[in-house]
C-alpha cells in the first residue's frame, strides 16, 4: 500500500483491511462508519421510534454515535470538533439574541479557518480524501443556520421574515443535549448533509410526517414524551434507500475506474501540453472532471440513503401521490449531467451548502449578493488558493450566463426543433465552462491553475466577461422585456416552503 500512517490519529484497527484491499486507512475508516450508520439508521427507526422512546433517549444515542465516529476516525483531532461545538453552545445561551448570530458567525469560520491553515501550512497535511477539517465544515453550516434562525425566532416580528424564515425560525434556545444531537448526530456527522434544526428536532420527536404532510406545525412545549408524536403510518423509506444504494455501487465502479483513468493532474503535465493540441486538452479537461465526480455522489448519496434508511428526508408527496425522500439530498445527478445553464447545475450540486449560503448570506446581504456569496462558499471550503480562483472565476461566467439567457432565450422556444438545438448548446457550453471553473478547485494551488488557464488561453474568462459588458449595453426591447419580467415572474419560487416538490432548492437566485 505505500501509506504512511505514523502520523494518523485515527483507528487502525481495520489497518488490515487497508492493506488487504490497497485502500488508504482513512477511507477504509470512512467506509466502515458508513456502513455502521446504515446498520444503526435502521435500528435507529425500527427500535428507538418515538412511539417507543422518549425523544430525550433519540437525542442521547444519535449524539453519542455521532461523538464515537468522530473519535474513530479522527482520534485526538476529534478535539477541534467537540470544542467548535462548546464554543459556539456558550454563545448561544449566552449571548444577546440580537447580535447571537454574528458572534456564532464569527465564531465558527474563524476557528475553521484557523484549523485549515493549520492543516495547510503548517503541519502540511495535504489533502486526504477524509480528515476532520470536513466534519469541521459540516459542523460549521449547522451551529451557523441555527444561530440566524434562532435570531429570526426570538429578535424579529413575522412580518420582517420571509416564508421560508418564518417556518424554519426556532422560539427557544436548544438545550445541552440538543444542540449536541443537532451537530454531531450519526447520521451527518461525516459528511453531512446540513439540514435545519426544525426539520431534525421534528424526526427526532416524530411529528415530521404531519408537518410535510399537513403543513401543521405542533405547538411549542407539545412533545412530552410520547404525547407529540405522530400515530399516522409512515411511509417506508426502504425502497429509497435501495435505489441509492445501488447508484452508489455505480460510483464506486466509476470511481475505481474512470477516475484513475483520468487524472486531474495530467491537465498540467508538461509533455500532455506541449504536444496535445488545443481541441485534446479541452476534450481531456471534460473528461477528467466528468471522471472526478463519482467520488462526491457516493459519499453524498451513500449519506442520503443513511438518513433515509432512520426515517429522516420525507418531504412530502410528488404530483402522483408518491413519498419523496429528498429532503435532506445534497445532489440531483440527473440535472447535474444534464444542466443546461449555470444556475441550474448550481442548484443540483452540494444542495445543502447552498440552502445554508441562502440562509446566512444570499437573502440577507444588503448588496453585492452574489460576490458575497461566493467568496463566503470559497471561505468556508477552505484556504487553498485553487478555491478562490474558482469561485472569482465563478462571478463573471454567472453574469454572462444570466445577462445571454435573457437575452436569447426566449428566441429559441418558437418550436420544439429550436428549443432542443438551446439546449443542446446550452448543455454543452454549460459543462465546459463548469470544466473551465472547477479545474482550480481540484488543482489547488497557484502554479498548476495558472498553467492550466494559460493553456486554455483564458478564453472562458474572456468571453464571459465580453458577453456580460456587450449585453449590459445592449438596449431592451419592449417585448423582450415584458417576456424576461413574465418569465422571471412564473419561476419565482412559490411562497409555501412546504409545497417545493422538487430536486432543486432554488438556492442562488443568480439568472
Amino acid at each position: 500500500m505505500g501509506e504512511d500512517i505514523s502520523s494518523f490519529s485515527g483507528s487502525k484497527w481495520l489497518l488490515p483491511v487497508s492493506i488487504f484491499f490497497g485502500f488508504p486507512l482513512d477511507q477504509v475508516n470512512f467506509l466502515a462508519c458508513q456502513a455502521f450508520a446504515l446498520c444503526a439508521s435502521l435500528w435507529f427507526r425500527h427500535c428507538l421510534s418515538p412511539r417507543h422512546v422518549r425523544p430525550v433517549v433519540r437525542h442521547a444515542v444519535a449524539a453519542l454515535l455521532g461523538a464515537s465516529f468522530l473519535v474513530f476516525c479522527f482520534g485526538c483531532y476529534s478535539v477541534h470538533l467537540l470544542t467548535l461545538v462548546g464554543a459556539c453552545y456558550w454563545i448561544t445561551v449566552r449571548a444577546d439574541i440580537h447580535n447571537i448570530h454574528r458572534y456564532t458567525m464569527i465564531t465558527a469560520m474563524g476557528y475553521l479557518t484557523v484549523c485549515q491553515v493549520s492543516r495547510v501550512f503548517i503541519y502540511h497535511y495535504g489533502i486526504l480524501s477524509t480528515d476532520f477539517s470536513g466534519p469541521l465544515m459540516i459542523i460549521t453550516q449547522k451551529i451557523t443556520m441555527l444561530a440566524f434562525q434562532l435570531h429570526d425566532g426570538l429578535s424579529k416580528k413575522p412580518e420582517e421574515l420571509t416564508a421560508e424564515q418564518k417556518w424554519l425560525a426556532v422560539h427557544r434556545r436548544p438545550s445541552p443535549l440538543e444542540y449536541l444531537s443537532y451537530t454531531l448526530n450519526f447520521l451527518s456527522v461525516l459528511v453531512g448533509p446540513c439540514s435545519s434544526y426544525h426539520d431534525y428536532t421534528a424526526f427526532i420527536e416524530g411529528h415530521h410526517l404531519r408537518q410535510r404532510l399537513h403543513g401543521a406545525r405542533p405547538a411549542p412545549g407539545s412533545c412530552n414524551g410520547h404525547s407529540g408524536f405522530d400515530k399516522s403510518p409512515e411511509p417506508s423509506p426502504m425502497a429509497a434507500v435501495g435505489g441509492k444504494l445501488l447508484v452508489c455501487c455505480a460510483c464506486m465502479v466509476l470511481f475505481l475506474t474512470l477516475t484513475k483513468a483520468f487524472p486531474i493532474s495530467h491537465n498540467v503535465h508538461p509533455a500532455f501540453l506541449s504536444q496535445a493540441p488545443f481541441l485534446t486538452r479541452l476534450l481531456y479537461a471534460f473528461f477528467s472532471i466528468q471522471a472526478a465526480r463519482p467520488k462526491f455522489y457516493f459519499a453524498w448519496t451513500l449519506s442520503d440513503a443513511v438518513n433515509n434508511a432512520a426515517g429522516y428526508g420525507f418531504r412530502g408527496l410528488d404530483e402522483n401521490g408518491r413519498p419523496c425522500w429528498d429532503l435532506v439530498s445534497n445532489l440531483n445527478i440527473w440535472g447535474i449531467e444534464t444542466a443546461t445553464s449555470f444556475k441550474v447545475f448550481i442548484d443540483n450540486w452540494n444542495i445543502q451548502t447552498g440552502v445554508w449560503l441562502k440562509t446566512v448570506c444570499y437573502d440577507r446581504a444588503p448588496r453585492f449578493r452574489t460576490p458575497l456569496t461566493f467568496f463566503l462558499s470559497a471561505l468556508w471550503h477552505g484556504v487553498y488558493p485553487g478555491y478562490y480562483f474558482t469561485f472569482l472565476t465563478a462571478i463573471p461566467i454567472t453574469m454572462a450566463a444570466r445577462a445571454a439567457r435573457k437575452s436569447f432565450r426566449q428566441h429559441f422556444l418558437c418550436s420544439g426543433e429550436w428549443k432542443l438545438g438551446y439546449d443542446v448548446v446550452t448543455w454543452a457550453a454549460t459543462q465546459l465552462a463548469i470544466c473551465y471553473t472547477v479545474m482550480p478547485f481540484l488543482l489547488l494551488a497557484v502554479e498548476p491553475t495558472l498553467t492550466y488557464y494559460r493553456s486554455m488561453y483564458f478564453h472562458v474568462h474572456i468571453i464571459s466577461i465580453l458577453t456580460a459588458i456587450a449585453l449590459h449595453f445592449k438596449p431592451v426591447s419592449s417585448s423582450s422585456s415584458s417576456s424576461s419580467s413574465s418569465s422571471s415572474s412564473s419561476s419565482s419560487p412559490s411562497p409555501d416552503y412546504l409545497c417545493q416538490q422538487g430536486h432543486t432548492n432554488n438556492n442562488l437566485k443568480l439568472d
